[in-house]
């Protein structure tokens, strides 16, 4: 019962952490609209391999992050880095369509590693799973036990399927409607992540 339990918290966790629009979601959405749905499963499936393999990670040294100041400011200023030069990229360089970038060219010809890649680095899922599972332990559920650990991940990797799947789905049916969103995913990426870079900047001046 405390198994199922877990697994659904982990679940429901994935469902709140990529309901908002983010890099992850979204770029599904881009891929699916200009590469075609072959494309785009890759991308996911190797997208959520990273997920359970961070979720996975999180968890296991969740004591030792969570207590660790220094490591947790190692990790804003490596996503800092990270999301203010795909902030330029997508805002200033992604409508460009000659030359291609490195980063298109991976998205169409190796959609399951780009999936990864930016599953890699979108390391701010660190922290929320590493809280989510401290505060599940504070409750006596033994997140911390082997299968637990497994059961979690695999509830947050199911999770976030399912979200990627209702982001594809509800802007293919807004594209009829109304195609701004839609014809405007790199604005509506790079803003995503301008807005990380605003938060972390933040976080690291508090």
């Amino acid at each position: 019962m405390e198994a199922l339990t877990i697994l659904f918290f982990g679940f429901f966790a994935a469902l709140l952490g990529v309901s908002l629009p983010g890099l992850l979601n979204m770029t599904a959405v881009k891929i699916a609209k200009e590469d075609g749905s072959k494309n785009v499963v890759q991308y996911i499936i190797g997208s959520l391999l990273i997920i359970f393999i961070q979720t996975y990670i999180a968890v296991f040294f969740a004591r030792i992050i969570e207590s660790s100041a220094f490591i947790t400011e190692i990790l804003h200023e490596i996503g800092l880095v990270i999301f203010g030069g795909l902030t330029i990229y997508f805002l200033g360089f992604a409508k460009k369509k000659k030359p291609e970038g490195k980063l298109n060219k991976a998205k169409k010809n190796k959609p399951f590693f780009y999936g990864a890649l930016l599953a890699i680095i979108n390391v701010f899922s660190v922290p929320y799973y590493v809280f989510l599972s401290v505060t599940l332990a504070s409750y006596q559920y033994d997140v911390f036990y082997f299968a637990h650990t497994t059961i979690f991940s695999l509830g947050v990797t199911l999770g976030s399927a399912l979200m990627f799947y209702l982001y594809i789905l509800y802007f293919e049916k807004r594209q009829n409607k109304d195609g701004f969103i839609v014809n405007n995913l790199n604005y509506v990426i790079g803003s995503i992540t301008a807005v990380i870079c605003l938060i972390t900047i933040y976080k690291l001046l508090r």
